[in-house]
């Protein structure tokens, strides 16, 4: 039996941005009936938005995150592995990119199912594009630590690998902890490092700032409090 393939569906970064969706992974979508998300009811707000021909309770959305047993896993690919296609969604963006996703891409070529990858944002590479910053050597490094002793040790150490190979840092945190990471950025690194905030990426309040340290300092703070925000440090 020929097996099914999986099928890396990007989703809007944000509610409002669906037409940064194309039009070829709109029409991949409504060909499915199997999909692996990371939350369903976001999931099926989504496929509703793009006017699925099919009903929406007759799709199976199963949910994957960073909470769901390893021992589940093997059933998500059941589909696949019986012919039928199935569809990877993120939260939001590309999935298997600072996603959980990215297990079920290292499975599915464990079981020799065809993975197929479709464009779309990434709110990594859009804030990188923004800044103006190297994007001939980058770094993604997802969530820095929570605790403030080791989050400055991890701001030097980016800066640093900033400095001395001219590669750009980009990391991000969890929304509700941007205003204490900004803060923390602006008192402890150098005068003359770039930071850069990519903030609500594709939404009509989009926010894009570059300057450095010493001239953050300038102005008044930013409030990113639950806004999805790429953070980038370089020289």
């Amino acid at each position: 039996m020929q097996k099914g393939k999986l099928y890396l569906l990007p989703t809007p970064l944000h509610e409002t941005a669906i037409a940064t969706i194309p039009d070829y992974v709109i029409q991949q979508i409504h060909q499915l009936d199997f999909f692996i998300v990371e939350r369903a009811k976001t999931a099926r707000h989504f496929i509703k938005a793009t006017k699925s021909p099919k009903p929406i309770q007759t799709l199976t959305l199963l949910e994957l995150t960073k909470h769901t047993p390893q021992q589940e896993w093997q059933d998500f690919l059941q589909a696949a592995e019986e012919g039928r296609d199935i569809g990877l969604m993120s939260e939001a963006g590309c999935p298997g990119v600072a996603d959980p996703g990215a297990q079920i891409v290292q499975m599915a070529h464990a079981k020799s199912i065809e993975v197929v990858p479709m464009v779309g944002p990434s709110s990594i590479l859009l804030a990188l594009m923004a800044s103006g910053m190297n994007g001939q050597q980058f770094c993604f490094h997802g969530y820095l630590s929570v605790k403030k002793p080791q989050l400055i040790q991890d701001l030097k150490r980016l800066e640093q690998l900033a400095l001395r190979q001219q590669q750009t840092q980009i990391f991000i945190e969890t929304p509700y902890r941007n205003n204490g990471l900004l803060e923390t950025a602006l008192e402890h690194l150098l005068p003359e490092t770039y930071f850069c905030v990519a903030c609500n990426l594709t939404a009509p309040d989009s926010l894009v700032i570059r300057k450095r340290i010493k001239e953050w300092k300038k102005h008044k703070l930013l409030d990113l409090d639950k806004l999805p925000t790429v953070f980038l440090i370089g020289h």
